[in-house]
């Protein structure tokens, strides 16, 4: 869109939680117009970015639009439509953007090994970056983190400790510092992608199950493992007996993983620490989240973390190896049902 349409009216109004303006109105109806002309149905019902975004029809149009062999080309419809909804700054149109960032990245990560251009996926990754660059004001993410060696503010402590360098850095960098891109090179690649996600993770609570679950199996993919070996690692200090028998049965997941041997590392990418960052903590969402009463997100999110787990072992990441162990031995603690241990019981007998 050009920048007339982006300029927002200043003029202030007696109720400021009107979430839509006219200008804002006008914005979402030509959205919607535009993207009629690429998808071949829209729901009539459909009247703001938000229908589009429940609508599962709507999003498999798409998603199957974007894994076409030259979905990421530069002329792409598409991609252009992406892109300029997402330049729109209106809220729910960019979060129509990030529903569709996991099959994005995913297939655009997938196909870099073949060396083809995609400057269409390209140009949204780096609209997602520039974003998050600008909102940060380019400053790194940081978190502090209590120091243990020193006693806690409710206690009281006759031991004199000496403060040195050792105990005064408590301040751990979650996302380094963001600088200005305006291409994607090798080098720069899974850091643009990493910060795209650290935004998906932001409005992660507003994003459908669908797109998590995409997220999940691209994941999978981009492992280049099978993770099935670890599907019981939590037994492994059993008795000898039952130590014998997991040994058989791994033998056999690996001759059954060796015959997709071609499959599975047609789409294997790398995975640096800062890309894993980002992945690890929507992974930790979709199995700790408010949504793991999901059957469906809660499996392919626990095996997408063995096939990760699986990859970081083949790499000897001592990082991504602590950090995968940790989420499959949570997951296993997690009981998927609908029982709230916190909810009252719904009873008319009160008990005294």
């Amino acid at each position: 869109m050009s920048d007339d349409e982006t300029t927002a009216s200043t003029t202030p109004t007696s109720t400021p939680t009107v979430t839509f303006t006219p200008n804002t109105t006008e914005k979402i109806q030509s959205a919607i117009k535009s993207l009629s002309s690429i998808i071949t149905t829209i729901p009539s019902t459909t009247t703001n970015s938000l229908s589009i975004l429940n609508d599962t029809k709507t999003y498999s149009q798409i998603a199957t639009l974007l894994r076409q062999p030259n979905s990421g080309a530069g002329d792409n419809n598409l991609c252009r439509w992406l892109y300029d909804t997402f330049q729109s700054n209106v809220s729910d149109l960019q979060l129509i953007v990030l529903h569709f960032l996991p099959v994005i990245a995913g297939v655009y990560l997938s196909r870099v090994a073949d060396r083809k251009p995609q400057a269409g996926f390209e140009a949204v990754l780096l609209a997602l970056y520039a974003h998050e660059t600008t909102s940060r004001a380019g400053e790194a993410v940081t978190i502090t983190i209590p120091d243990i060696s020193h006693p806690s503010v409710y206690h009281e402590s006759k031991v004199v400790i000496n403060k040195n360098n050792s105990t005064e850095l408590n301040v751990v960098v979650v996302s380094p510092l963001l600088e200005p891109h305006g291409t994607v090179r090798s080098t720069r690649r899974a850091r643009i992608v990493a910060v795209a996600f650290e935004l998906f993770y932001s409005k992660i609570s507003q994003i459908p199950i669908s797109s998590k679950i995409d997220f999940c199996k691209f994941c999978k993919i981009w492992a280049g493992q099978n993770g099935d070996m670890y599907t019981n690692f939590e037994e492994e200090k059993e008795d000898e007996d039952d130590d014998e028998e997991n040994d058989d049965e791994n033998e056999e997941v690996v001759e059954e993983g060796e015959s997709n041997e071609e499959f599975v590392k047609k789409g294997r990418v790398p995975m640096p620490w800062e890309l894993l960052q980002a992945i690890l903590r929507i992974l930790g969402h979709c199995l700790l989240g408010p949504n793991n009463k999901d059957t469906m997100l809660f499996e392919t999110a626990s095996e997408t973390c063995r096939c990760l787990f699986a990859r970081a072992m083949h790499d000897v990441n001592p990082k991504a190896i602590l950090a995968m162990r940790s989420l499959l031995r949570l997951s296993k603690n997690v009981v998927v049902d609908d029982f709230d241990p916190t909810e009252l019981p719904k009873t008319d007998v009160i008990t005294l």
